[in-house]
């Protein structure tokens, strides 16, 4: 009587074969994600603050330092902010050392801070229908509402930035290019006031290409001129894509950094 060939011996799937682990996650971690589904369904406003760590922790049934660790995790995120002697506070763009966080094009003397904010020139604002593209980066059907922006940004007089971003036409509905001109600060942080939408985190992939015969006007260069291509897209919580936003920098006095680890 022939044995059987130890690769076929367990062959025959037993119960629960084939179904992936568990996964448990820390009780933090946990805590973490409760915290920022009440973000995200608006229960703290961007610059409110939120309850204390003893309040929370009564709240979720688990210990203060639970509640310490899930908070730590959010402030390092930029999503809460600490305030000694003050309380956690919902993080917005508003704030200074955090209003600057997804600009990455600095001038080649001082930063982005000393430089102050860009000059904008509203080309179009307008309320259009998604194509397949756009609607697949922001997570609509085609052919969905969305709100369509093309603008200029000049640093001293001079074109730097050309951009075009698609915003959900549900979640901005009425936006106009005298609102996004007229803000005195970050464009983010006009969304985050006027519309309850704060950017948390992006994703961006970036070339360099040559402009077109109007990009090259806009940015009041010649379409020999080489640009760098940066294609971004920004989430609320949670991963909730709410813009795509392609720009196309100068960077003859000015030059793209990034901060890794």
């Amino acid at each position: 009587m022939s044995s059987i060939p130890p690769s076929t011996a367990d062959s025959t799937p037993g119960p629960g074969a084939g179904l992936p682990a568990p996964a448990f996650s820390p009780l933090y971690q946990q805590i973490k994600g409760l915290i920022l589904q009440s973000l995200q369904a608006g229960e703290w406003k961007p610059g409110e603050a939120i309850p204390s760590e003893m309040d929370l922790a009564a709240r979720f049934r688990v210990s203060q330092g639970t509640v310490r660790k899930a908070i730590d995790e959010l402030a390092a995120e930029n999503l809460l902010l600490r305030r000694q002697g003050k309380g956690t506070f919902v993080s917005t763009h508003a704030e200074q050392q955090v209003q600057y966080r997804f600009l990455r094009l600095m001038p080649d003397r001082g930063d982005a801070a000393t430089e102050g904010p860009a000059e904008r020139r509203i080309i179009d604002c307008r309320s259009t229908r998604a194509n397949a593209e756009v609607a697949r980066a922001l997570g609509l059907r085609t052919g969905e509402s969305v709100i369509q922006v093309r603008r200029v940004l000049s640093f001293h007089g001079q074109p730097t930035i050309l951009e075009d971003l698609w915003l959900p036409g549900a979640a901005f509905k009425g936006l106009t290019a005298v609102q996004m001109s007229d803000y005195p600060g970050p464009t983010y942080a006009m969304l985050e006031l006027e519309y309850g939408v704060r950017m948390v985190r992006a994703d961006e992939k970036i070339r360099a290409v040559l402009p077109d015969e109007e990009q090259a006007m806009l940015l009041q260069v010649t379409p020999q001129t080489p640009l760098l291509s940066v294609a971004r897209t920004s989430y609320t919580y949670n991963d909730v894509p709410m813009e795509l936003r392609r720009g196309l920098y100068r960077t003859d006095s000015h030059h793209y950094r990034n901060t890794l680890g």
